[in-house]
């Protein structure tokens, strides 16, 4: 890591793939409020695309990202349930080169505020594959801005001490 100055917001791309098998486009509420409030933040909107609840369906397009240098987050919403055709973890760990462990501890912690013992039925993961972070996230918009408020914008942000993951971003820290 180079001697970078990370007192300064370093705006970055992000891209927001909705799962579900029964929203549209006009009915994504989750997808467009987490566009929403990444830009609000000062990142960039880099893509946003729906796909059905199909792991291959999901990672055509999360591998797409992953490959693309421009793209530095992938933010996902809906899948993560125990039920039915929720599927969206076991699209997206196989192409994790690391899971962050704590973040969908923490989120249940976080989430446990809102909806008590509920949240035990979360599966939601954070990772990164070729340098991209990716998010795992519910698909109700209240879980959405629970880990874009709590968690996700924290670390996505240059200035957070002691530690964030913009610091570990080789594309964002090249001399």
């Amino acid at each position: 890591m180079s001697n970078t100055n990370f007192s300064k917001f370093k705006p970055l791309n992000i891209a927001v793939l909705t799962i579900s098998d029964t929203r549209t486009e006009e009915e994504d509420v989750s997808g467009k409020k987490l566009v929403t409030a990444l830009t609000a933040s000062g990142h960039q909107h880099y893509e946003k695309a729906l796909v059905r609840d199909d792991k291959y369906a999901i990672r055509a397009v999360v591998s797409r990202w992953i490959a693309d240098p421009e793209v530095d987050v992938v933010l996902t919403t809906g899948g993560t349930g125990i039920t039915g055709r929720d599927g969206t973890p076991e699209a997206i760990k196989p192409l994790m080169d690391k899971e962050i462990e704590g973040f969908g501890e923490m989120f249940r912690v976080l989430s446990y505020e809102d909806i008590k013992t509920s949240t035990l039925q979360s599966r939601t993961v954070a990772g990164v594959a070729n340098a991209t972070y990716l998010f795992v996230l519910p698909g109700s918009s209240g879980a959405c801005m629970t880990a874009w408020e709590k968690l996700i914008s924290h670390q996505l942000d240059a200035r957070t001490r002691p530690c964030n993951l913009v610091q570990l971003m080789p594309r964002l820290n090249e001399v």
